[in-house]
């Protein structure tokens, strides 16, 4: 049972996510297993403790003060300087320290890759969808730690209007599994994201390549995190790069394929669909990973109000919003065995589709993975139009 307007927790439970970078410096320290504790703690342990601590299904005040949530806040914009200590150690250890071997360089890395892209990515995606600047700023500098500034338009331009749509290159297809899904979403999102931005300056009689396009920033600040890796480590430094930041994408993808996966919105035929209704992604009230991933898998609600804060995003009814058996870190983990996955979830989107779309009785047309929408300036200038609501 849902309980309203309770008040909002404490900042303390959700810092369980500064674990990981603590557990990252340790790994790079001691290496050997003790690097395992950062999967380990990030997938196991978090899993087990949703088991142990249940699910949270209570409702804080969604009006909340800005001033009641300012520790919250702060969280989030601690994080940069963290990981920025972290990733920067763990290079150093790894190429100037000796105390590693090949293979633990690259294993470390990979650990501190699932802190950038479970947790890292996961701040930045909070802070880009708040209004201040400063904040948005923070979450694109986490983003270029990753190689992957693109996804601040990709996510809010695109995603958030056309999810559910064939126009959402990151809304996955019922029968599509993650090896298909992972390098159609990278490849169409990246196009999409820069026909979008194109087609905006086109709309300001600018060139594509005009200083004002993001895109230069996303570019520039990467190379600049690159270059960071190079004086920390040589050229050994830039390959360990790379390879956190190709986790930390994997994981960010992984956790898009899980959210919306199956689900779809009800097309009303003229190129129009239906609003976004909080039955169009999948949530967990699993109180340890909402903690750890600060409320991301309130995820209904952050597509109802996309600048929400994370500590006053509300929970909804197994009625109202479709609900996963699992954390999204365990559920992440079943979609790399597509066989499991569809196992576990093909029955759910069937009973989804027949609960709330009980008059579709031909599915076919919502199969087809489709290039994103061509946004030509006209096209962008039509914009929410192209979708109701």
């Amino acid at each position: 049972m849902i309980e309203e307007n309770r008040q909002p927790p404490g900042v303390a439970p959700f810092a369980v996510s500064l674990v990981l970078a603590v557990l990252v410096v340790v790994a790079a320290m001691l290496g050997g297993w003790w690097i395992a504790l950062v999967p380990f703690y990030g997938m196991v342990a978090s899993s087990l403790l949703d088991r142990l601590l249940g699910n949270n299904n209570s409702n804080p005040d969604p009006e909340t003060g800005e001033a009641a949530l300012r520790g919250h806040r702060l969280l989030t914009m601690i994080w940069l300087p963290l990981q920025v200590f972290f990733v920067y150690f763990a290079i150093v250890a790894a190429t100037r320290f000796g105390h590693l071997s090949g293979v633990e360089a690259v294993f470390l890395m990979i650990a501190v890759g699932i802190a950038t892209g479970e947790v890292g990515i996961v701040y930045a995606h909070e802070l880009i969808h708040q209004k201040d600047r400063r904040e948005r700023a923070l979450g694109d500098a986490l983003l270029a730690m990753v190689l992957f500034g693109h996804f601040r338009t990709k996510h809010i331009l695109i995603h958030h209007r056309y999810v559910g749509t064939p126009a959402d290159p990151v809304t996955a297809r019922y029968n599509e599994g993650f090896y298909a899904y992972f390098p159609r979403v990278l490849y169409q999102g990246a196009v999409a994201a820069w026909r979008l931005e194109a087609a905006r300056l086109r709309q300001k009689g600018l060139p594509e390549f005009d200083r004002s396009n993001p895109f230069w920033r996303y570019g520039s600040w990467s190379a600049g995190f690159l270059l960071l890796a190079l004086l920390a480590g040589g050229w050994a430094g830039v390959g360990l790069f790379l390879i956190q930041a190709f986790i930390a994408v994997l994981f960010l993808e992984l956790t898009n394929y899980v959210e919306h996966y199956g689900l779809v919105r009800k097309h009303l035929g003229g190129g129009k669909y239906e609003p976004v209704r909080p039955h169009h992604s999948w949530n967990s009230p699993r109180r340890f990973t909402n903690y750890l991933l600060i409320n991301l898998q309130r995820h209904s609600d952050h597509h109802y109000k996309p600048d929400r804060r994370f500590p006053v995003l509300q929970t909804y009814d197994e009625s109202e919003a479709p609900q996963i058996p699992y954390g999204y870190p365990f559920l992440a983990a079943i979609a790399l065995v597509p066989p499991v996955w569809f196992r576990l979830m093909n029955p759910r989107v069937r009973k989804w589709r027949a609960m709330y779309y009980p008059e579709i009785t031909d599915w076919s047309a919502y199969k087809t993975a489709s290039n994103p929408l061509p946004l030509s300036a006209s096209a962008f200038a039509k914009g929410a139009g192209e979708i109701v609501g």
